[in-house]
């Protein structure tokens, strides 16, 4: 199988791991789940970790195709809209074609006009679609559970499973948000289990461990193995059956608080990471629906 070269970028104010992945043979390359910076405290946007993935595309001499999020996130905001407005315009912004059916859940709530048709990606994914990225075959997996747009991207060897599976001792994403579902996340990920052990599996989040009791913990990690997963997992390893996941799960998610920057990210998302268009004033604003979660 081939082995694309995977280049992950860390941005530790929302914990997101970010990758530029590419075909040795050609420079062929995707990124996927690009952030765009944001302080909710100022309202203030930022360019500086996508310019670090600009900067490593520059030096490196690759030639961007694709810009890919694995859904739309509700922990950040997504800087796909502006490398391809700023730097790639060759490239294709690409997502799951679930997106209508977040579309359709949240702009009426956020007030936004639009069809909910996936506009303004430039590609909506079925499952088990394949392109190509220079001589690498890259094939899209639906892995609906977190969200309804969720997608897992198998490049070669390396796989983007995004909020699916986090690294083993972190286990999986919450279910409950509009169009989750934890029996649907548990069975997307025995389609990933199904994977060779050897598939390297590189997660969209992870904050670390903290040590406890003098021990050491761990920093934030990107990579691991199907075989890991499903030897580890702390959530989803094997000998879990669907109904003790769905109990666990469904507890867990009760008493998590809602993401700091849903409602920022969600609405800007949702759009492939367009920003408002600008008032009369010059000012672009956000919408805060109130008493709606």
């Amino acid at each position: 199988m081939l082995r694309p070269v995977v280049q992950a970028f860390h941005h530790a104010g929302t914990g997101t791991w970010s990758y530029v992945v590419h075909d040795p043979a050609s420079g062929a390359a995707a990124i996927i789940d690009p952030v765009l910076d944001f302080d909710a405290k100022s309202g203030r946007t930022g360019t500086g970790a996508a310019q670090a993935l600009v900067a490593h595309v520059r030096a490196h001499g690759l030639d961007v195709q694709w810009l890919l999020e694995t859904h739309a996130h509700a922990d950040h905001l997504s800087a796909a809209y502006w490398l391809k407005s700023a730097h790639f315009p060759q490239a294709r912004i690409g997502i799951g074609d679930g997106i209508r059916s977040v579309q359709r859940t949240f702009l009426p709530i956020f007030g936004l006009g639009g069809d909910a048709d996936g506009t303004p990606f430039d590609h909506l994914f079925a499952d088990d679609e394949r392109f190509p990225l220079g001589g690498l075959e890259v094939r899209v997996i639906a892995v609906p559970g977190h969200t309804s747009d969720s997608n897992a991207y198998l490049a070669g060897d390396a796989l983007f499973p995004g909020d699916s599976l986090f690294m083993p001792d972190s286990g999986t994403a919450r279910c409950d948000f509009p169009g989750g579902d934890a029996a649907t996340l548990y069975r997307s990920i025995l389609r990933l289990f199904e994977l060779p052990g050897e598939t390297r599996v590189f997660v969209c989040h992870d904050y670390g461990k903290p040590g406890i009791d003098g021990s050491e913990g761990r920093e934030p990690g990107c990579e691991t193995t199907i075989a890991a997963q499903q030897r580890d997992n702390i959530h989803v390893r094997d000998g879990i059956d669907e109904a003790t996941f769905v109990a666990m799960r469904s507890a867990r998610d009760a008493s998590l608080a809602m993401p700091a920057l849903m409602l920022p990210a969600v609405q800007v998302n949702l759009r492939a990471g367009a920003l408002p268009e600008p008032e009369a004033n010059g000012t672009r604003y956000l919408r805060i629906p109130l008493d709606r979660f």
